[in-house]
């Protein structure tokens, strides 16, 4: 989801690691994942993963920007 983040946000990433991750079962697998585009900088993205059967790619559906190493990850 590395490119849509990009061009929702308007930024380009030269840093886009995972640090931690929650789920929440929808129709498919919700991901809440804190990931650091920066030296300092994080997100928060909401990521939906579809059933398998519908055989649809990962999609970003929110994301909160601004976010440090320290924030908490909750749903959004």
């Amino acid at each position: 989801v590395k490119s849509q983040f990009e061009s929702r946000a308007n930024m380009n990433c030269f840093v886009f690691t995972a640090i931690i991750y929650r789920t929440q079962v929808v129709a498919g697998t919700m991901y809440f994942i804190k990931v650091q585009v920066s030296e300092a900088l994080y997100v928060h993205l909401k990521v939906l993963q579809n059933l398998p059967y519908e055989n649809q790619g990962p999609t970003l559906e929110n994301f909160q920007t601004g976010k440090t190493r320290d924030d908490p990850l909750t749903y959004f």
